[in-house]
């Protein structure tokens, strides 16, 4: 595994219309690393964005699709979603409240 600090963990939201319905209960979807497990997530989170606490974190890998251009076939990169929920006293994460 790659020597990930947690400023590489969080690669770059997820803005998506369910993402958007998920931040009503302090749930907010990210890209990240694919090495990075759900500690490394949580405390990515927690350093990144001043005064937030993590509940728990849910992660999924979703895999590279098949593309095709012409005779050469290949597959996209495959991307780690997260999403975190944070605790009821909690603050709000900035990057989302001007969505």
């Amino acid at each position: 595994m790659a020597n990930v600090q947690y400023y590489d963990v969080i690669l770059r939201p997820v803005v998506t219309e369910k993402s958007m319905d998920l931040m009503a209960d302090k749930k907010y979807t990210f890209y990240v690393h694919t090495d990075a497990n759900k500690a490394m997530i949580k405390e990515a989170v927690e350093k990144m964005f001043e005064g937030t606490k993590v509940a728990k974190v849910n992660t999924m890998n979703i895999p590279g699709k098949k593309r095709r251009r012409g005779a050469v076939t290949g597959r996209s990169a495959a991307k780690k979603k997260a999403i975190v929920q944070l605790t009821e006293d909690s603050a709000e994460i900035e990057i989302f409240s001007g969505l």
